[in-house]
């Protein structure tokens, strides 16, 4: 009975995360880079009509994100189809907002659930383990707060297609191989499950732009520890065997990871701002002071992961399963380590002025958060009564801070202004170019001042039903 008033008090907790997440979501405004990929703009145009970016290999073509094209399949047949659906029982304009908020509660959601997987080893949703694990990670999940230093979703909409969901669905691919290998499990891989995973490696080496280096540091990681463990044995003795489906997904990803790094150099994105590569190094020690003392968040979950391996040390037992806690943050700091330095090679934004930001160092969040819920689900396990009831009063206390740093509704800027004018242009009538009262961001990054900046907006508002026809907008600042 105590077991089912627990399960039941996490569940309407989490559904009441995930609803006031979804109020935060309602007032974020609609980025800049959403209309060019979904109309698509003539730049993005080419990424579509070339799935694996052969005309690079043939032709040596150079063209906006070659190595991208299911997160640009992906986003534009969403905010195509959904919206429009939604316009059954909401209007045109709330039918957007609604869409892109619905995704960014399902995506948290499915985080949670993957991650919980990955610290308890279960999946099954009547695992009480599973939800403790799952409020614990859930307060990390910022909207406001922290949301600029350790953004797990982004309030750009458009990033979560690139960066949020290709790392959900990588941590599905790697599922059977983490759990074998920590969990000491057989690798269960039948040809149904094999042929899934290998067909999901070509789709995400061919998404977001993290997955290639994540993959690749992760692969150079396990091949180190897997000649290192057989290093000085008879080569009769290795047993490769049983490792043969692992090692299998393994190579394949990593062929298709190195073929996507290299048609991604020809993405003209990376023209727009060069800076030499020993400048991008030199940012690098600013851009992690930064994210470690801009606020409180990050830090905070770097002290959590390391006060849990002291604890699991000093507090319990030597066993094997303290063995590969300890092992495991030492794993996640070399690849957080390994995978830094190689962040300057990925070229350099300007909206990226110090190399690291919340979305370029996401799988090191998320490898923190899981590490976090891993070590805590262990010790609230393992803990003797006394102390383990000082230690959920310390999990309380981490969970309240970023609970309350995420208090708000919204940011200081909404989208009440961008609704104000998407509301002006739906009444617009007959006028054909429409001149907007306030300098607001509508489906842009700045307020924009030339009609002709808008041009792919206002095609994608009229494809909404946002506007009865054609209509480029602009503001001007005179009244």
């Amino acid at each position: 009975m105590k077991k089912y008033w627990l399960l039941t008090f996490l569940l309407l907790a989490l559904l009441a995360d995930l609803a006031f997440t979804y109020a935060q979501s309602m007032r974020l405004t609609l980025d800049g880079d959403m209309a060019a990929i979904v109309v698509p703009r003539a730049d993005y145009a080419p990424v579509l009509h070339d799935p694996l970016g052969w005309q690079v290999l043939r032709t040596g073509a150079w063209y906006a994100a070659p190595n991208r094209f299911f997160s640009h399949l992906l986003m534009r047949e969403y905010c195509l189809r959904v919206p429009l659906l939604l316009q059954a029982v909401v209007s045109p304009i709330t039918s957007v907002y609604m869409a892109l908020s619905l995704l960014n509660v399902v995506v948290q959601a499915l985080l949670l659930y993957v991650l919980a997987w990955y610290a308890t080893g279960m999946r099954r949703l009547s695992s009480l383990r599973l939800w403790v694990a799952m409020a614990l990670l859930a307060p990390f999940f910022q909207v406001t707060g922290y949301n600029g230093q350790m953004a797990i979703l982004n309030n750009a909409f458009t990033y979560n297609f690139f960066y949020a969901i290709p790392l959900l669905l990588l941590l599905v691919l790697l599922w059977p191989l983490f759990r074998a290998a920590y969990y000491q499990q057989p690798l269960q891989l039948g040809w149904p499950r094999l042929a899934v995973m290998l067909g999901l490696a070509v789709v995400l080496t061919l998404s977001g732009p993290l997955i290639g280096g994540v993959s690749l540091v992760l692969m150079a990681g396990v091949g180190l520890h897997l000649i290192r463990r057989r290093w000085g044995r008879p080569a009769a003795e290795w047993q490769w065997g049983p490792l043969w489906p692992g090692l299998l997904v393994w190579g394949w990803l990593a062929l298709w990871c190195v073929y996507s790094l290299y048609i991604g150099r020809h993405n003209t994105e990376n023209l727009l701002a060069i800076l030499p590569l020993a400048e991008r190094y030199r940012l690098v020690p600013y851009g992690i002071f930064y994210q470690l003392t801009s606020k409180l968040g990050l830090p905070l979950l770097v002290l959590g992961c390391l006060a849990n391996a002291w604890l699991v040390r000093r507090w319990l037992p030597a066993t094997p399963t303290a063995r590969r806690v300890g092992q495991l943050l030492r794993w996640l700091g070399w690849f957080a380590l390994v995978y830094v330095a190689l962040l300057p090679l990925g070229g350099y934004r300007d909206y990226r002025p110090l190399i690291l930001r919340h979305d370029s160092i996401l799988p090191i969040t998320v490898g923190m958060m899981c590490f976090y819920a891993l070590s805590a689900t262990y010790l609230l396990r393992e803990l003797p009564r006394q102390r383990a009831r000082w230690y959920q009063a310390a999990l309380v206390a981490m969970a309240l801070i970023f609970t309350y740093a995420d208090r708000r509704l919204d940011r200081y800027n909404d989208n009440a202004c961008e609704r104000r004018m998407l509301e002006l242009l739906a009444r617009s009538g007959t006028t054909p170019v429409v001149r907007l009262p306030e300098p607001c961001t509508v489906l842009s990054w700045e307020p924009i001042t030339d009609p002709n900046q808008s041009l792919t907006n206002a095609e994608l508002l009229q494809y909404w039903h946002i506007t009865k026809a054609y209509k480029p907008y602009y503001y001007s600042g005179k009244p």
